[in-house]
């Protein structure tokens, strides 16, 4: 299962993303390719819009985004989020979101 924890004061301050959801076997889970795509797509919007707004580490099955006190990134983080409870909705057995 995909966890995905997020800190969150006024701004999302960081979101961490750990493991694989094991929909379907590796190079064939839609769910693990949906978050991949979803929090790098993310990543490079915030980054062209200010390189210094966030840190990041992506590894395999784990990704941290730290959120440098930046408006524009946590609104793009929040709307990261929305999406992924949205595909949390449609797979429950595969990915957990908690706050």
């Amino acid at each position: 299962m995909i966890k995905i924890s997020y800190k969150k004061e006024n701004l999302i301050k960081e979101i961490k993303i750990e493991g694989h959801a094991f929909f379907a076997e590796s190079g064939k889970d839609i769910v693990c390719a949906a978050v991949s795509t979803m929090a790098t797509t993310t990543i490079n919007n915030i980054l062209a819009l200010d390189k210094n707004a966030i840190n990041y580490e992506i590894d395999d099955a784990f990704i941290l985004i730290s959120n440098k006190d930046n408006e524009m990134a946590s609104t793009l983080l929040e709307t990261m989020i929305t999406m992924l409870e949205e595909l949390q909705s449609n797979y429950p057995k595969n990915i957990k979101i908690g706050g």
